[in-house]
């Protein structure tokens, strides 16, 4: 708001003689800065929720390929249930598990590298 107030009082641009005028003018640039804040605070709210997302995928990852490792399952003896499908799944596909938690870490890593950008 500085820079803007000291270039119009250095080029001086023609107004009509309205003493109200640099009144409008803060009035305005206070309405734009504050929506400004509003869209910093949501963009900040959403880069929270991206890594709460990421972090819940890791873990989920995390403990799904240590369930697979931990519980290995005999083929013979498995019944039809939802849990001991899962536990089949897991165990006949666990060194495809690695894969996506990868990926999980590595976009985590890059999100919380990241520096913020500041707009001119």
């Amino acid at each position: 708001m500085k820079e803007i107030e000291e270039f119009l009082r250095e080029n001086k641009p023609q107004v009509k003689d309205d003493p109200t005028f640099l009144l409008e003018a803060q009035r305005r640039m206070e309405q734009v800065e504050g929506i400004k804040a509003e869209v910093d605070r949501q963009r900040r709210h959403g880069h929270l929720a991206l890594i709460v997302a990421l972090v819940a995928g890791l873990a989920v990852g995390v403990l799904a390929t240590a369930l697979a490792f931990l519980y290995p399952v005999d083929t013979q003896t498995v019944g039809k249930s939802l849990l001991e499908s899962v536990r089949v799944f897991l165990q006949t596909y666990r060194q495809y598990l690695l894969l996506p938690v990868a990926i999980l870490a590595i976009a985590l890593g890059m999100v919380l590298g990241r520096e913020k950008r500041t707009c001119i």
